[in-house]
């Protein structure tokens, strides 16, 4: 099953959306197949459309009028798997002759499809979900990099894995569409039902004034039974609602209601109010009725003529018109009208259901007419400002700070009420508002420019931002706009919440349950809906209890390894397990893993590749001799070493590895029993150390001892240290997210500080992605999530060691938290054999800078200050980023051979605002000291 992004609706509005879901997600490629009809003096087949096709032929430029499809610029044609020649050549084509491959290349097939009709979607029943329907497309305009556009037919049909319709709530075309949205499997981002709330006018706004604190206009209902959604009394001071026992013989009430609230102070300096009906039933339905504020009479009697009209659960409203602000223009004033300014904001719903303003766009007018959406150009915020006489940047920035606070406000306040709803109430269980716009009047109130919430809509907005790109996107002289498209996060969101409907119910069995730091494992697994079977040495794990099948099985003793795995094949089909994936997160089980997928038959890398990663001076001796083709090759970055078992061994290293030099496990993890060395004497007098203390995994657990403590010497490479974890899936580089790591405490290797996204030039970052990815390619790794690390030289990037998992301490957590992709769900999707459904590009949204913490260094502070709770209650607030390593039980005790305890970050819109912020808590907590400067680890973060 594959990624399938679906929209239903016209391509105006979603257009932004499908552009970006094309370069965001635009699938696989899919088999070649020889055209049967490109041989010798055949001419260029007509124009057609495939079924379930999955190679374009594009004809040459010269013949492209009469082939070329009606939407998009290419086609599909059906291609048969004929063999043909080494060589073909087309002939008779009007201009010459043109020799083509036997082979066409291929293209991915698109996973941003649009339905230009409700006929080319199905719903059928899903046996696995009672009440529920699968969403079938078979027939679709498929999206691509470049805006490159397929019209395909899918046979079989695709099955959708997210949803999203432009909806109408009346007859025709948008009612199909609601019922293709409502009880679907798959996640949707809107339904009829919370299309409904949104046009109730009179809730959004007590829902926006009551949760979200946004600013909205004066507001007079008279309600007619209000819904039970409608919260009795006064949302605000400006927002006054009475409800009515019936829709005659309310003259009195009505003005002196009316009166009282014509003369109120809550309408500011309002001079006019506008009169409608509020209700999904009036949407577009009915004319907008102003009178002065003055003409009470007037507004009494165009009240009473509304609510004639009226049903249960209608309002009519009398609100006030927001007078433009009066902005003083720089020199003279402009001549002609006074100015109005309308802000249009998208919002869109992110990872953990934390809304993100994601543009926003400007309407100018004339000040003395309503501005509506369509009747004038977009424009930025800057530009409309300047126009309308406000140009200073700080002045500006304000203005962007409270639309932003308010955008994501309103947004919050919606996603607050859909989940006190029912499933009912929502048009079904996978239904969720992903996406808002709020339309804002900018006007004066208690003496400052603010941003008044107009109303909520969903495609207006959209539309609008859309447009203001297309005008960026047009041939143009000058610099290039790099700013993110509008629909960004909301394709980002799409992906992930198809993820999640791809892998809901998964079987996965996972080797080595890990330890207090991997507890995030088994709460994301309950989240995400995995079904997860343990196998673990230690009998009383805390994951027992928390997995569907706990297998104890003792996995520590790895030269049995290729024994271990078919042992465990056979318990898991003895079980009658139906297994959809295997992995590990844990370093001693890696190999086993390996083994044991292979037993079943699942998906994984090769054990001789996970072995050859394992053991770090094979890794680094192995890509010495890979020199390639293709260019540059992995041995540009591996680094000479020499394997050391005994003290011969060591001997004869110190004559082959330059000094200083560096000693380590050659299975080791966390940096435990890393160590500079400058000179033959204290090679031998580390070796035997480690040779004395950590004999065997008791010795010091989980940090791969049941290898054994063999270690290895390599050469010591000046430069900055980089982490760069990769997702790869069928040797293809889906993704890869770079950190920085400061100084170390030399002469050890213990982590101190990193930073998040990385602070080098595009071109260094650039290099370190394609060193990390070439090394895993030569060493076999072409399916998972793992963790490269790096040391920038002058020279280019040179290998410390490959990690076959995904990273570990802070890793998964921050890349989370600033890019919205999870690395354990990308390798849980790799285990199944499922292309993870990231982001082709995925976009960092803030830094985060952290320091590492040690019980040597930090133990009083640790008992004091810095404790578990003091930090996780700091965390709670959002005033730092936690990431314990070690429960509050464990016995906080110094050790020559020690981790770090816990990591503790900041987050900032820069990287040095972020850094400032950090050095600040560490010097308020304690962290920062004269034996532990943080300033000093911080320095390379600039």
């Amino acid at each position: 099953m594959e990624v399938t992004l679906c929209i239903l609706g016209s391509p105006s509005t979603f257009l932004s959306v499908l552009l970006e879901g094309g370069v965001q997600s635009p699938g696989e490629c899919a088999p070649k197949f020889p055209h049967p009809l490109l041989q010798k003096r055949q001419p260029c087949p007509a124009q057609t459309t495939s079924q379930n096709t999955r190679g374009p032929w594009q004809p040459p430029a010269f013949h492209w009028t009469s082939c070329r499809a009606r939407i998009g610029v290419g086609f599909r044609k059906q291609l048969p798997p004929t063999t043909q020649g080494p060589g073909l050549e087309v002939e008779s084509m009007g201009a010459g002759s043109l020799s083509w491959p036997a082979t066409l290349p291929a293209l991915p097939t698109g996973n941003m499809l649009l339905c230009l009709s409700p006929a080319w979607l199905t719903k059928v029943p899903a046996p696995e979900q009672p009440g529920e329907a699968t969403l079938l497309v078979s027939k679709a305009v498929s999206f691509h990099p470049g805006g490159l556009t397929f019209l395909d037919d899918f046979v079989p049909p695709r099955s959708v894995t997210y949803f999203l319709a432009g909806l109408g709530l009346g007859p025709g075309r948008g009612w199909e569409a609601a019922e293709l949205a409502r009880d679907l499997t798959c996640p949707t981002g809107a339904s009829a039902e919370l299309a409904r709330l949104l046009e109730e006018r009179l809730l959004t706004r007590q829902l926006l004034a009551r949760q979200g604190g946004v600013a909205v206009p004066a507001t007079l209902a008279f309600t007619y039974k209000p819904p039970a959604l409608l919260q009795g009394g006064d949302a605000s001071p400006g927002l006054r609602l009475v409800e009515l026992s019936g829709k005659e013989g309310q003259e009195t009430l009505v003005t002196d209601e009316v009166r009282a609230f014509l003369h109120s102070e809550a309408l500011g300096d309002a001079l006019q109010v506008a009169i409608k009906l509020s209700s999904w039933r009036w949407r577009g339905r009915q004319v907008l009725r102003l009178h002065p504020r003055a003409e009470v009479g007037t507004v009494v009697d165009t009240v009473l003529a509304l609510l004639e009209k009226l049903e249960e659960e209608e309002s009519v409203l009398v609100e006030a018109v927001c007078p433009p602000a009066r902005l003083p223009f720089p020199g003279s004033p402009q001549p002609g009208p006074e100015l109005a300014l309308r802000i249009c904001a998208v919002v869109c719903r992110t990872q953990g259901d934390r809304p993100l303003l994601s543009k926003v766009v400007c309407a100018v007018g004339r000040g003395d007419h309503p501005l509506r959406h369509q009747s004038s150009l977009p424009r930025t915020l800057e530009v409309a400002l300047a126009q309308c006489g406000l140009g200073e940047a700080a002045q500006v920035a304000v203005v962007l700070r409270d639309v932003k606070v308010a955008a994501e406000a309103a947004l919050a306040a919606v996603l607050a009420l859909e989940a006190s709803l029912t499933v009912e109430q929502r048009g079904g269980r996978q239904a969720y508002t992903d996406f808002l716009g709020v339309d804002f009047a900018l006007t004066v109130a208690g003496g400052a420019l603010t941003p008044v919430a107009l109303e909520l809509n969903r495609g207006l907005c959209l539309e609008a931002c859309g447009t203001l790109e297309g005008l960026w996107a047009a041939p143009r002289s000058g610099p290039v706009s790099e700013e993110a498209a509008v629909a960004a996060p909301l394709v980002e969101t799409m992906l992930r919440r198809s993820a999640r409907c791809l892998m809901e119910g998964k079987q996965l069995l996972v080797v080595g349950g890990g330890g207090f730091s991997k507890k995030f494992v088994w709460e994301a697994a309950r989240d995400y809906g995995l079904k997860l079977h343990l196998v673990e040495s230690d009998p009383n794990h805390f994951a027992s209890q928390l997995v569907q099948t706990f297998i104890h099985f003792d996995v520590t003793e790895h030269r049995r390894d290729e024994d271990n795995a078919r042992l465990l094949a056979e318990l898991v089909r003895a079980r009658g397990l139906q297994l959809d994936g295997c992995f590990s997160y844990w370093d001693d089980c890696l190999v086993l893993t390996a083994l044991l997928c292979q037993e079943l038959g699942l998906p994984c890398s090769p054990p001789a590749a996970m072995r050859l990663a394992k053991q770090k001076s094979h890794t680094q001796l192995h890509l010495l001799c890979r020199q390639g083709p293709p260019w540059p090759s992995p041995s540009l970055h591996a680094v000479p070493c020499c394997p050391l078992e005994s003290e011969a061994d060591v001997e004869r290293a110190v004559h082959q590895v330059p000094l200083p030099g560096i000693m380590k496990l050659e299975f080791g993890a966390g940096a435990v029993g890393v160590r500079l060395v400058e000179d033959a004497p204290q090679c031998h007098e580390h070796f035997s150390r480690i040779a004395r203390d950590l004999q065997g995994e008791a010795d010091h657990p989980g940090i791969g001892l049941g290898w054994g403590n063999a270690m290895l010497l390599m050469e010591f490479i000046e430069g900055t240290e980089h982490d760069v974890d990769l997702v790869l899936f069928g040797g293809r580089l889906l993704a890869a997210f770079v950190s920085d790591n400061g100084p170390t405490r030399l002469p050890g290797f213990t982590e101190t500080a990193a930073c998040m996204p990385t602070g080098l030039a595009p071109e260094q970052e650039a290099q370190l992605v394609q060193a990390a990815f070439r090394c895993c390619l030569g060493c076999g790794l072409l399916d998972g999530v793992f963790n490269v690390e790096l040391k920038l030289t002058r020279a280019g990037p040179r290998l410390i060691e490959i990690n076959p998992r995904m990273g570990g301490f802070y890793l998964r957590d921050w890349i989370l938290e600033l890019y919205g992709v999870d690395l354990l769900l990308a390798a849980a999707m790799v285990a199944c054999g499922l292309r993870p459904a990231l982001p082709a590009h995925p976009r960092a949204r803030g830094h985060l800078v952290g320091v590492m913490c040690l019980v040597s260094q930090h133990l009083q502070v640790l008992n004091s200050t810095a404790s578990q709770e003091a930090l996780q209650a700091l965390h709670d607030r959002g005033l730092l980023r936690f990431n314990p390593f070690m429960s509050s039980e464990e016995a906080l005790v110094p050790s020559e051979y020690e981790e770090p305890y816990c990591s503790v970050a900041c987050a900032g819109s820069s990287l040095a605002e972020a850094r400032l912020r950090l050095l600040g808590l560490c010097q308020g907590l304690g962290i920062d000291g004269p034996h532990y400067p943080v300033a000093h680890f911080l320095s390379h973060f600039k």
